[in-house]
């Protein structure tokens, strides 16, 4: 079988990268290509597409198990077939994006605040770890592990500490109703409203700020979301934009270099030089600006947040880590992937 002829041949190369001291790059499409390193380290090409399928899906029980190339296209069209979502919205980011890759990435779309991370979908996961031996952790129901999930921490790793093999997650179904909005109001009055709102019982599962409008995405019961929209006014919105905005197909990813910004609720605007678009109700700001690098760095740390380089900045690196973070991740890559086989210096040039 495909699956099965796959893995044993990861092992063996795996094995062998070890036994030659070689890395290993383990990547599906590459549609997440760009948020690796800058400087390019040779390493031998794991395509994990050549893994791919939906292994087990029930409906009723909201799980789905598919190998990592499976294709994001593929389970989300198998999941609308029965009016259930990958509730995260994983970003795709260019064509044949992969589940591996969406699980590695730890990338999240316009619902994360209200739905939950990538980690709080992963029920299990099949791994390959630097020794390759193929391992297994967490299972198809919630609650199946005693003491911490180790599959959760795939999510986000950037394929730094193994490789992954097949993934189980919980779907939710569709909401019943959607309606989008679109508000008149600065930034400022954005984000007290949003403060406001979230002391309320308001079906919100999107909320985006342009710069120059308020973007709303209401979702829940039918009567729930009508009583929320007669409450709030303004104007229809089309469907599309929340879908150009978790792809970057919106005119201010590629207007200049990008940052991404992840700042505590209720934050105020950064005083930063050009623009900025709040999402996530405002705890993730994306910024389009020239600013030199360490002033972003420091605006964001000050503010109890970080900053990192996204799309178009000079010198990008991985990550921003705090320093206080670098020995937990060492100590965490040491602990899994001893001999650094696996993608070095993706998830920081330390690790």
């Amino acid at each position: 079988m495909l699956g099965q002829d796959a893995i044993a041949r990861w092992r063996d190369q795996i094995r062998a990268a070890r036994a030659d001291h070689t890395a290993l790059l383990i990547q599906g499409s590459g549609s997440k290509r760009f948020l690796g390193p800058a400087k390019h380290v040779p390493m031998q090409l794991i395509d994990t597409r050549d893994h791919h399928g939906i292994v087990h899906y029930d409906p009723t029980e909201l799980v789905l198990t598919a190998r990592a190339g499976t294709s994001l296209a593929l389970i989300e069209a198998a999941l609308a077939e029965h009016r259930q979502m990958l509730a995260f919205e994983p970003p795709h980011l260019g064509p044949g994006a992969t589940l591996g890759g969406a699980v590695a990435s730890g990338l999240a779309g316009p619902r994360r605040p209200w739905a939950g991370a990538v980690r709080d979908f992963v029920l299990g996961c099949r791994l390959v770890d630097a020794e390759g031996e193929l391992l297994r952790f967490g299972g198809e129901v919630m609650k199946n592990v005693a003491g911490y999930d180790l599959s959760r921490l795939m999510a986000g790793s950037y394929g730094s500490l193994a490789l992954i093999a097949d993934v189980s997650l919980k779907v939710l179904p569709v909401p019943r109703a959607r309606k989008n909005l679109s508000l008149a109001m600065n930034a400022s009055q954005a984000l007290q409203a949003l403060a406001q709102w979230r002391q309320t019982p308001l079906p919100l599962s999107a909320a985006c700020h342009d710069g120059q409008r308020l973007h709303l995405r209401l979702e829940g019961g039918e009567g729930s979301v009508a009583d929320a929209a007669l409450h709030l006014g303004g104007e229809p919105l089309d469907e599309g934009f929340w879908q150009a905005l978790n792809e970057q197909r919106h005119r201010f990813f590629a207007s200049g270099p990008v940052w991404r910004l992840a700042l505590p609720p209720g934050c105020p605007e950064l005083a930063l030089p050009g623009q900025q678009w709040l999402d996530w109700g405002g705890c993730q700001r994306w910024l389009c600006s020239d600013e030199p690098a360490q002033r972003i760095l420091q605006a964001a740390k000050e503010a109890g947040g970080h900053a990192r380089p996204w799309r178009n900045v000079p010198g990008q690196v991985p990550h921003a880590l705090e320093p206080r973070l670098v020995p937990l991740h060492q100590r965490l890559k040491a602990a899994f992937d001893p001999h650094g086989v696996f993608n070095p210096g993706w998830l920081h040039p330390e690790v």
